[in-house]
């Protein structure tokens, strides 16, 4: 094996725990069913809109009008009950594909009314991942039913670690560093390139997002008037975003450096919310970063307490 090779290998598939892959799935199932959920009113008040809105996006494309309102309300509610049984782990087989291609299916339907949202693109390919992925061979209804029917020997699912559990986790650390590079590349094949970096277009953008929001009434955060004025250090908001997004894909190169990563990208989205009032709160929650950190040891801070051996 030549050492391009063996690393390349190294790199995609470490091993991991199998109950690591499997909180990732619980986390994102319940943050989609808080999202979905929280959300279906509004969802059928946009099927019902005027056709004469809808411009089909995504895998929703092939669609030459808009479906009856009565049949998205049934994709709907097999969504979220797809999402409970993706929470749960059961029949992950069949109901992870099941949740991932609904999940995408009924996003895309929805950004075909208005404006599209691309904060939703990392949700769905975390789902469709995870939803193909042996993400329910840990903490799950399917792991149980292997511990009832096998030997105690080798019914500790929660314990196992492989590859298997490895490289789904690194292919969604790269999905998320990979739509941060491509932030990054907007911005420097935009009209203004790498004159991006001077700050002056963030501080003209965070202006106009002020003045907009004030003239519709939802009112621009105070700390953009405050920091306005202060063109050094938005040439260094500018840089520091440039650096942060366009060398997003070496940071896995390194585990602590992914970590210091994450958390720095966390503090940037909580930085756009002070000052733009702009909500991406998948990542606001910082659910987004788990996938990056061994989530497993709090897990089994609390596990152990039991008896429970999680991992």
């Amino acid at each position: 094996m030549s050492w391009f090779t063996k690393h390349i290998d190294t790199f995609w598939f470490t091993k991991a725990p199998a109950s690591r892959l499997a909180l990732l799935r619980i986390i994102l199932g319940l943050y989609t069913l808080y999202y979905v959920g929280k959300r279906f009113s509004m969802f059928m008040r946009v099927a019902k809109n005027d056709p004469v809105l809808f411009k089909p996006v995504g895998v929703a494309s092939h669609l030459q009008e808009p479906i009856a309102p009565s049949v998205f309300r049934k994709l709907l509610v097999t969504l979220l009950i797809a999402n409970v049984a993706f929470i749960f782990g059961w029949r992950h087989r069949y109901t992870g594909p099941l949740f991932a291609t609904l999940l995408l299916w009924i996003l895309c339907y929805r950004n075909s009314w208005s404006m599209i949202y691309h904060s939703d693109n990392t949700i769905v390919l975390h789902a469709i991942i995870l939803g193909l992925a042996p993400a329910a061979d840990a903490l799950s209804l399917d792991s149980c039913k292997q511990i009832l029917t096998s030997s105690s020997e080798n019914g500790d699912t929660a314990s196992k670690s492989g590859t298997q559990y490895g490289w789904p986790i690194q292919l969604i650390n790269t999905v998320t560093v990979v739509t941060y590079f491509l932030s990054g590349v907007a911005k420097v094949k935009g009209p203004l390139g790498w004159k991006w970096g001077s700050g002056e277009s963030l501080r003209s953008q965070i202006a106009v997002d002020g003045l907009r929001k004030d003239v519709l009434g939802e009112g621009a955060s105070k700390l953009a008037f405050t920091l306005y004025n202060q063109t050094a250090l938005f040439k260094i908001l500018a840089i520091g975003s440039l650096i942060m997004e366009l060398l997003a894909p070496v940071v896995l190169l390194d585990k602590r450096v992914s970590r210091l990563w994450a958390a720095g990208a966390f503090l940037l989205h909580w930085g756009i919310y002070f000052v733009m009032k702009i909500t991406f709160r998948y990542q606001l929650t910082g659910l987004l970063y788990t996938s990056f950190f061994d989530i497993e040891r709090v897990a089994a801070l609390f596990g152990n307490k039991d008896g429970i051996k999680i991992a």
